[in-house]
């Protein structure tokens, strides 16, 4: 990333943890639904939905992460572009757009921030930036 070219990033939380990734993903964020349950499917695939005659692979976040959902935050699902396919990453919540910078990118200091880059917004929240197509790889099959 070029320091004149920002990045827009979708925050979100999972949990107590605040994470984010490039909003060029992003396709659109969902209310949470009731999944169907694959049987055999990995231990962090929530299940299947139908968004608008579209199956979706739902991705639990919180399983994901290792993060307990928090009681007070209903869960959304984020739908994300990998690869061309369509994936839901269910979270806890979405907080905002912001604008990332090579400045606002720090060095991992905790096991948490081991998913991606930890990044400090000026006047804004601090958060992971996860490496996303990395991070579901093993559920995609990518």
């Amino acid at each position: 990333m070029a320091s004149s070219d920002p990045m827009r990033v979708l925050v979100f939380q999972v949990g107590d943890l605040a994470c984010g990734i490039p909003a060029e993903w992003v396709r659109e964020v969902l209310p949470a639904a009731t999944a169907t349950r694959i049987p055999g499917a990995h231990p962090v695939v929530d299940g299947l939905v139908n968004v608008r005659g579209r199956i979706l692979t739902v991705i639990d976040g919180h399983r994901l992460l290792n993060r307990a959902p928090l009681p007070e935050q209903e869960g959304v699902t984020i739908m994300v572009d990998l690869a061309g396919h369509p994936y839901g990453l269910r979270v806890s919540q979405v907080d905002d757009l912001y604008e990332v910078r090579e400045q606002d990118l720090e060095v991992a200091t905790d096991a948490a921030a081991g998913h991606g880059h930890v990044v400090q917004v000026e006047d804004g929240p601090q958060f992971v930036l996860l490496g996303i197509e990395s991070l579901l790889a093993p559920v995609a099959g990518t």
